[in-house]
């Protein structure tokens, strides 16, 4: 994965509560591979209307968000079903953040699992965010190292477990958080050995024949 350390884009506001994982990606869609790209599918059934035509005032139509890495939003982010394709639409449409007061517990997980910055907020700093972004997409930045969120003039906090931090930062999955302690597991192993050496296998002499 990607390491993030700052992020430097525009963002989207969408106040939005509980925005779930079956609106992120409707389920009729998840029959579809990957390889088609399923940032196409992001928010589907809130992007159009009910002719299938784009919703002209949806913040995702806007004709800035080309370049926006952050959504920001309200409480309950991602929650509902476990589907880790919630996680695909946002990352392939280009996100690499999303903002907002709470985060379901699976998601928030999945969502570091593939480079995806879940950074939680107080819920007035949440409002204050979307306050200053406004009805279109505006520049943001996300310093990960710092754990601060920018907005013109407005600056706050977030919240992101450590060890997912240590993750996000250096581009590590879950073995490559293992791997940064292979000399203290190799030591280990060798010092186990040493003293239990009855517990090592030996070659067998014995030659078994069959009739």
């Amino acid at each position: 994965m990607e390491p993030i350390k700052i992020i430097d884009a525009p963002a989207c506001p969408l106040p939005l509560a509980n925005v779930d994982t079956d609106q992120l990606i409707p389920a009729r869609f998840m029959k579809e591979p990957r390889s088609v790209g399923y940032g196409q599918f992001l928010l589907h059934d809130l992007r159009h209307d009910g002719s299938g035509r784009p919703a002209e005032r949806f913040i995702l139509n806007h004709p800035q968000v080309a370049e926006a890495k952050t959504l920001v939003a309200r409480r309950n982010f991602g929650a509902g079903s476990s589907r880790e394709a919630a996680v695909y639409a946002l990352v392939d449409f280009g996100f690499r953040c999303v903002i907002a007061p709470s985060f379901g517990d699976i998601f928030a997980s999945n969502a570091v699992n593939n480079g995806l910055l879940p950074a939680t907020v107080s819920e007035a700093d949440a409002e204050a965010l979307l306050a200053a972004l406004g009805d279109a997409p505006g520049l943001l930045q996300v310093d990960l190292e710092t754990q601060r969120i920018g907005v013109g003039d407005l600056s706050v906090t977030f919240f992101i477990a450590p060890t997912w931090r240590t993750k996000l930062l250096n581009g590590w999955d879950d073995i490559d958080m293992t791997r940064q302690h292979a000399e203290t597991i190799r030591r280990f192993a060798d010092d186990y050995a040493s003293q239990r050496p009855w517990l090592q296998a030996t070659p067998s002499t014995e030659i078994i024949t069959r009739s």
